[in-house]
């Protein structure tokens, strides 16, 4: 069977690859771990891949992402990132489409469509104006929708942080990335080589509050990409029609007639309550005799249901111990009330 040249370079790519990770692992054999972590039984090679990482992150790659960001004016960077999330979405909807998630898959291709033509070949993202929106899907998350499991985790050189199906994954985002085909081999070495300092770039902050947050970053850096990988795999298994819509209002509550006419009568209620206490505090011993006088023009209040309310005397019978508010005296130091006599 007949090689074509394309078909060598991409080969001669992934041997150089694994050459990497075999040389990082020689480098690291020998380092173990006594007890290591659940789900990391590989964690003092890692955490050997992890520093070197970290170092050529340091003393290479960060200082040359902050003279991008000093020489780029930030709607150039803008365009840049603009332009490979456009040609993210052509793997993100492979994988979609994979999953059998149709709605996804379709609209990422618009997107797709969109921003190439009218963002100027993806240097502006015409299609979240257009209201579609921007989904994440690789080929390790497609592996674990049909049941792959993840795998022990592992720090791939240069790479980072990964598990061995998302390392398996990386390799087929690898083709089906459309960078991957540019001819000649140096523009697409290129273009790499930007979409790296291009994402590094954005992650500034976010390194620098790593620094100073983390006691141990690479425990850190591990449990954040596994939760966040066990999110994206979650959501893509119970798919979008499961997920809660909060676009509909709640409808107004609705309060029967009787409701109604309870909440009407309690402030009635809370007027009587007041005059009957008050009416209770006439019979101190100060204001015996007083209280004992009927007053006209008053009489006890009848409840919503007819009856009489208020206190009774010792036939039965309703007691007139309510007092105008015109003839009420404001309480006194000891809290007896007194009447205003004419």
């Amino acid at each position: 069977m007949q090689t074509t040249p394309h078909g060598a370079r991409l080969g001669a790519r992934a041997v150089q690859f694994g050459k990497v990770a075999v040389a990082a692992a020689l480098l690291a054999g020998c380092t173990t771990v006594q007890t290591p972590t659940k789900g990391d039984p590989f964690e003092g090679l890692n955490r050997t891949i992890f520093t070197v990482n970290d170092k050529i992150d340091q003393y290479a790659l960060k200082p040359v992402a902050k003279g991008y960001v000093w020489a780029t004016p930030q709607p150039v960077r803008d365009s840049v990132t603009n332009f490979f999330s456009n040609i993210g979405d052509v793997y993100i909807a492979a994988n979609n489409l994979l999953q059998l998630r149709i709605a996804d898959g379709v609209s990422d291709v618009m997107r797709i469509v969109i921003n190439t033509v009218f963002g100027v070949g993806g240097l502006f993202d015409v299609a979240t104006l257009a209201k579609l929106p921007k989904h994440e899907n690789d080929l390790g998350l497609t592996l674990g929708h049909y049941g792959v499991p993840a795998g022990p985790y592992l720090v791939l050189p240069l790479f980072g942080p990964s598990t061995v199906r998302d390392a398996i994954g990386s390799i087929g985002n690898y083709y089906v990335n459309p960078i991957s085909y540019i001819d000649p081999p140096g523009l697409s070495w290129a273009l790499y080589g930007l979409n790296v300092v291009n994402t590094r770039a954005n992650l500034l902050g976010a390194s620098d509050v790593l620094e100073g947050a983390a006691l141990d970053k690479y425990s850190f850096v591990r449990n954040a990409f596994l939760q966040r990988r066990q999110y994206l795999l979650s959501n893509n298994r119970r798919g979008p029609q499961e997920l809660p819509s909060y676009d509909e209002e709640a409808p107004p509550p609705k309060y029967d007639e009787d409701a109604g006419a309870g909440a009407a009568a309690a402030p009635a209620g809370a007027v009587t309550g007041t005059a009957g206490t008050q009416g209770a505090a006439t019979t101190a011993p100060a204001s015996r005799a007083a209280a004992a006088t009927p007053v006209q023009g008053a009489s006890a209040p009848e409840a919503a249901s007819g009856s009489a309310a208020g206190p009774h005397d010792e036939n039965g019978a309703p007691a007139n111990t309510q007092i105008p508010a015109g003839q009420l005296v404001p309480p006194t130091r000891f809290n007896f009330p007194s009447l205003k006599l004419r």
